[in-house]
């Protein structure tokens, strides 16, 4: 029986199965070809997307936004000035309202709780484009990344160093048991990931034959690894924790040194941008020869695009 997505909002990559995400990934390969070989659809012709930004956005925005107008579809930007979301009117009324409006609705936000009451109450697919606990989308263009670069993802070793338990180490640490994707976590023992998150990770990467690991050791964490992924050393609304980040993570800044330290010429650096050069990694990794931020940017688009095909149509 093949996989069908209609209908099905992405929350958090958890309420996904394997051969879910695999759909995707292989929906994303075609779209961008489609891309690359400029044939071109109006899939979305006369449907509409919310896009509900509490946070601001460049990536997310921007891939909702292209990805859904250039398929012939009317993408709405609604931030906190514009629409009374938790304020005047409850997410639940809100959401009634919206679901009865547009097709979609994307929101990228704070709380994980608001994005769940979106889907619960509007009656359509809704979109994950960022919470505190989960960045689901963003996985999706970077397994699709590390697809292009290094092929089958299963049984790759993937580091993340940073944060461990910031809503990129959780959705990586899902996304890579899900793909049967070894995961290393690499971060300070105050910043380790959560152990009902760990539970969950490790019984979904049982199944799936991959490994996900967690340690405060460069020495133990980076030799062999075919991926290094690394994020900001404080997500937005923690800003005021950046200097106590910079003490705590400097050890786990992504440099030259670190990927050496692979011993794997063909290592590839990732990061979900926006980057702060010379805190969490090197203006040298960055922008070096090992580095695929780019192409994971624009992926977001790809990815983001087959999850409203699969989902919507």
């Amino acid at each position: 029986m093949g996989v069908n997505l209609r209908g099905r909002s992405l929350l958090t990559l958890l309420d996904y199965e394997p051969e879910e995400v695999r759909y995707l990934l292989d929906v994303s390969h075609s779209v961008k070809a489609e891309r690359m070989t400029g044939n071109r659809h109006q899939r979305f012709q006369g449907m509409t997307l919310a896009m509900l930004f509490e946070k601001r956005s460049t990536r997310t925005r921007c891939a909702f936004e292209t990805a859904f107008g250039e398929e012939g579809g009317h993408p709405v930007f609604l931030s906190n000035s514009d629409i009374q979301l938790g304020a005047k009117e409850s997410v639940e009324d809100t959401a009634r309202v919206l679901g009865r409006m547009f097709d979609a609705i994307m929101f990228r936000g704070f709380s994980q709780e608001t994005v769940e009451m979106l889907a619960d109450y509007s009656g359509v697919p809704v979109y994950n484009g960022l919470t505190d606990m989960y960045h689901p989308t963003q996985v999706l263009a970077d397994l699709m990344t590390i697809e292009e670069r290094l092929g089958d993802v299963r049984g790759l070793e993937f580091v993340y160093a940073g944060d461990g338990r910031n809503n990129m180490a959780n959705s990586l640490m899902i996304g890579s048991a899900l793909m049967g994707m070894n995961c290393t976590i690499l971060a300070p023992e105050g910043l380790h990931p959560e152990e009902e998150l760990l539970k969950t990770v490790r019984s979904i990467a049982e199944d799936s034959g991959c490994e996900i690991s967690v340690t405060s050791s460069r020495e133990e964490a980076i030799p062999g690894a075919d991926v290094i992924y690394t994020d900001v050393w404080a997500s937005m609304g923690e800003e005021d924790k950046l200097k106590e980040r910079i003490a705590l993570l400097e050890p786990y800044r992504v440099d030259d040194e670190m990927l050496r330290q692979t011993d794997n010429p063909d290592v590839i650096f990732l990061h979900c941008l926006p980057a702060v050069k010379g805190n969490e990694v090197t203006f040298d990794v960055i922008e070096g020869p090992h580095s695929v931020v780019w192409d994971e940017a624009e992926n977001r688009k790809h990815t983001i695009k087959a999850l409203m095909i699969a989902t919507l149509l």
